[in-house]
Parts: structure tokens; sequence; C-alpha cells
């Protein structure tokens, strides 16, 4: 596949990566000499030093034969230009942008196919206000992740040494088949994903799939009890302190917002109505003490400054906050979260590469979630009529090693898999896949060639 992005920042710096790596053909587009030097050091790219809106730069990029382009500028104005002249380069490429302005979200019509033609568009804000609120519905957890409209969780969860998994081989909980699937294991720097010989131990991160509608009950196989979140603080009343809060504010949650900034604090009074604004430094600890942050079930720390948010984090967790929600920029910041005493990291980069990732798999890839540590993926696929994956026992599907089915959606069912479970045309999978058997696992999920 011939990928064009404009973009060499930290999202199209990730994306490059990790489609340089799976033998895609990249092209990267930068204005900074620093990105740009920084891409032909570290990747197996090709990388233009230039503006993403340029015909000739875009020409000299492949922009004829190419069959996508990612638009990921921090700019939204330079990613929608770029859409713009690409349609007009290649009317049959696909076009993915990234756009934060929620102005331009309200306007539809300008993503239509008669002016930028645009396939699809990214709100990095609204992909991560959705992550916060999953996470919140399950406050034991790391990690929250839904699929098939939110029907199925993806639950990634510590194992405590005091935990009935520990020292036990997945083969052995009988009680969990058809219920709970185990499909992934971060023990470390090592993502595995399971088999039925392997033995969890204290400490390894898990990954579980489980229908929505049997979550309690899932979690109390798990041993994580399950809490409704009553308090919460918000540090940071930009963009997305503000669309969380809202959201926050309709359902009636008992949340104090914290903002520096008075101006920003008077405006989000006028549009909160249960939400308490103070205008305060959030790194100060005497007013987290004030506020009473060691009874609050959640602490989301999302100025615009990550060294703060970590602070405030950590400040929070000494004072006897239950959970810390951090807002990280760096994606490289995020597998070091963990060993200094962070709980949860959420990233408007990392939303962003999610939700384009999945515009840029072949096959039907509904959604792609990468797992800790980026050497594994959770994917939502459709099975396709004429795919290898169907109409056999799973059993007898050649899954590359490192790569398991963890449900399968059919209609109103949802099936925790076996062995002998068979996948059908249509049905929606949950696929978990180290990320150097992706190639296979696309090749498996797509079209074959005798279908032509």
């Amino acid at each position: 596949m011939k990928i064009i992005i404009a973009g060499a920042g930290e999202v199209g710096f990730h994306i490059a990566q990790r489609l340089s790596e799976e033998n895609h053909d990249v092209a990267l587009i930068d204005k900074d000499a620093k990105h740009v030097k920084r891409v032909g050091e570290n990747l197996d790219v090709q990388a233009f030093l230039g503006s993403g809106t340029s015909p000739r730069i875009l020409k000299d990029a492949g922009i004829h034969d190419a069959d996508l382009l990612v638009a990921a500028t921090d700019s939204d104005e330079i990613n929608l230009m770029a859409c713009l002249m690409a349609k007009t380069l290649n009317p049959y490429l696909i076009k993915v942008a990234r756009v934060r302005n929620e102005e331009y979200l309200q306007e539809g019509v300008l993503f239509s196919k008669d002016l930028l033609g645009i396939d699809h568009v990214i709100n990095p804000q609204s992909e991560m206000v959705n992550t916060i609120q999953s996470i919140m519905e399950v406050p034991s957890a790391s990690e929250v992740i839904d699929f098939v409209g939110g029907r199925v969780k993806l639950i990634g969860f510590v194992v405590s040494g005091d935990s009935p998994f520990v020292d036990r081989k997945l083969v052995s909980f009988v009680e969990l088949k058809g219920k709970i699937l185990i499909g992934a294991i971060v023990r470390g720097d090592q993502v595995v994903i399971p088999r039925g010989e392997d033995v969890i131990q204290a400490g390894d991160l898990i990954y579980a799939v489980a229908r929505t509608a049997e979550l309690d009950e899932t979690l109390g196989f798990l041993g994580i009890r399950q809490e409704t979140s009553r308090r919460v603080i918000i540090v940071g009343g930009g963009q997305t302190g503000a669309a969380l809060a809202k959201k926050m504010d309709r359902a009636k949650v008992s949340v104090k917002l914290i903002e520096e900034e008075s101006d920003t604090c008077a405006g989000l009074s006028e549009m909160l109505h249960h939400v308490i604004v103070i205008n305060g430094d959030g790194t100060d600890k005497d007013l987290l003490e004030e506020e009473n942050v060691r009874d609050v079930d959640f602490l989301i720390a999302l100025t615009g400054d990550e060294a703060s948010n970590i602070l405030i984090s950590l400040l929070a967790k000494g004072l006897g906050a239950k959970k810390t929600v951090t807002r990280i920029s760096r994606l490289s910041y995020a597998p070091l979260m963990s060993a200094i005493g962070i709980d949860t990291v959420v990233s408007p980069r990392l939303s962003a590469v999610r939700a384009i990732l999945q515009h840029i798999r072949p096959g039907k890839i509904i959604s792609v979630a990468p797992l800790k540590g980026e050497q594994a993926e959770a994917i939502e696929a459709e099975a396709l009529e004429t795919s290898d994956i169907v109409n056999l026992p799973l059993s007898r599907v050649k899954m590359p090693k490192g790569a398991i089915v963890g449900a399968i959606v059919r209609g109103d069912e949802i099936i925790i898999p076996r062995g002998d479970s068979v996948i059908r045309p249509r049905d929606h999978l949950i696929i978990f896949a180290l990320q150097e058997v992706l190639p296979k696992l696309e090749k498996l999920l797509t079209v074959k060639l005798e279908y032509f």
C-alpha cells in the first residue's frame, strides 16, 4: 500500500514507524527540517521537506499512484488544504484528516464529496474523552476499550499478589470458559498472546474481553470490585477538560474543575450547571488538600503541560486519590508512566494514531486499539465471505502464532470462542495480535485471490 503522511510530528512519525515495519510504502512530508532529519535517521521511509499543501511536493512524494493520504499536521487548516489538493491531483485517493476545531466539525458539508472529499475525519479530543469515560466505568481497571458499539469491552488490569489467577495455567480456569477470554498478557516489556498452557504471574497486566451486558459478573470472576465514580476532580479547563466536564455535567456526577486562567473559569461557570469551577493552580498541594482530593474516585489531569499533569497526578496519589488519569503528549513517555506510579495515561496523539490506523488496515477493519507497549493490537474486523477465516472451526483456521480471536459477534449474539467455534461471513471479530504477525493476519482477513 502506498501511503503519504503530511506531518512528521509525534502522530505522523508514530504512524509511519508502524506502517514501515509492516512493509508499506510510506512517504512523509514536513516543513520542519528537524522532523525530516529525525525521520531520515530513524525510519525506513521517504522524507520530503516542504508543505503537504504543495502540489509539487505531493507529486514528488508520489501522489498520483498513492492509495491513501493521512493529513496529520498540528494545523487543521493545513490538513484540510492538503486533502483538497490531494483530491485534485488524485480523485481516487482515500483521505484521512486530523481535525480538532469543533467549528469545522460542526460543518459536516465541508467534508462532503463535492467540497473537500475527505473520507474519514479524526477528532482526537472526542476520542480521548470517550476513552476517559470508558475508564471511569470500570474504576479498578487500568484500561477499558469499547468494541462493537460498546457491546464488548476489553479490560486491562494488573494481577495482584493475592489474585486467584496467580501461578495458574489459563487452561485451568474452567469456570471462565464462554464468559471471558484472556487475549494478551504484558509482563515487563514483553507482550504475550497466550495459549492454554501459559501461567499468569503477579504483576502481569492482563487484557480480558467480555460481554458488556455481563460486566458485573465478569468483574467478579476477575476479582475486580465495581464502584460508581461519585467524586471527580478535573484539572485543566481547555477544550478536552471542558468537553469532559460537559458530559459529566449532563450525567450529574459530582465534579470539581480546577483551572488557572480566570477568564476561562468565567466561561466554564456560565456553561456548566452542576460542575463546581475553581480558579487555581492544580499543582498547588494546599489547594488539592483543601478540595479534599483524598476523597475523590478520580483525579483527571488534562492541562496542556504534560509535566504539570504528571506532577498533579503524583501529588493526588500521594494525598489519597483513589485513581488518576493523566494526559501526556509524548507517546514515548507512555510505557514509563506505570513505573513512576501513574495509574492511567491518555493522549490526544495516541487517540489520533488509534483512529487513523483503522483506516489503513486492509480488509473490513472497524477499529484498532494498540495495547500497552505498542507491541500488539486489539482489532475489530468484519469477516469477509471470501477470506480464509470463515466456515471452519477455529481449531482448523491457520491463525498466525501470536494472534488469537477474543470474541465473535453475530447479530445480537456475542460468542467468547472455543476451538470448535465457527466464524461466519459478516461476523464481527475481536482479534489480539502481536505487531510482527499483523501482515499475516491481514492476508487471512482479506479476499482470497481465487475470488477474482
